[in-house]
């Protein structure tokens, strides 16, 4: 009885920690707002995480593991059945970002507000969380970069990992949320391709990706 309430307890103190770092960001959030939404005394926080700082780590840990753990699943499948096959550049896209994306959908995986939270942490880090995040998605990153590479030979190296950054720029970007997309609303498209509808931007976002990485090479000037 005991253990399950421990459990109970760490588990409010990570949804709600993930509900207001979301809505928040790491520096707006503070640990009495976290307190008042999970009901609980900066004791038992400080009990089972010891800090802000590893709160926030256990918050992203807890969804990560489960996703990096599928990323690398469905690229192992895509080779398996490729049978030593480059990999087309579209399947690799779609099993990195796609996955990501797809994981909206599951409530028990973070669903969207743990999504919003990796967009805009991505967008506005720490220098802490980046180089935690750097490190928990270091050996999967290590893996589809090779993937890329055999995917595209004929495009250098560099600019295959120039344009991979181009596309998580855009990615955390899109999953962050629809406020910057406000800004050009007036542009005169309907409505419907204003809102924030994730059915939409995963197909959307997954062609702008692919096109960035099949783009022509740029042409460098020498001064």
């Amino acid at each position: 009885m005991q253990d399950n309430r421990l459990s109970d307890t760490r588990a409010r103190i990570l949804d709600a920690a993930e509900r207001l770092f979301m809505a928040h960001g790491y520096d707006g959030t503070s640990m009495r707002q976290i307190t008042g939404e999970a009901g609980v005394n900066l004791a038992a926080v400080n009990y089972h995480f010891g800090s802000k700082e590893a709160l926030i780590q256990e918050v992203f840990r807890r969804r990560l593991n489960w996703l990096n753990e599928e990323r690398m699943r469905a690229l192992d499948e895509l080779e398996a059945t490729a049978d030593g096959q480059p990999l087309k550049p579209s399947q690799i896209v779609d099993a990195f970002f796609g996955t990501m994306i797809r994981m909206a959908e599951d409530e028990e995986r973070g669903g969207v507000i743990f999504l919003r939270l990796l967009g805009r942490t991505l967008t506005e880090p720490s220098d802490f969380i980046r180089a935690f995040l750097a490190h928990e998605y270091k050996t999967v990153v290590e893996r589809y970069k090779e993937a890329l590479f055999r995917s595209l030979p004929d495009v250098p190296k560099a600019e295959i990992v120039w344009r991979f950054h181009f596309m998580l720029g855009a990615t955390s970007y899109a999953i962050a949320g629809t406020d910057a997309l406000r800004l050009v609303t007036d542009w005169g498209i309907e409505a419907e391709d204003s809102e924030d509808r994730l059915d939409r931007l995963l197909p959307r976002l997954i062609s702008f990706l692919i096109g960035g990485l099949r783009a022509p090479l740029p042409q460098f000037t020498d001064h």
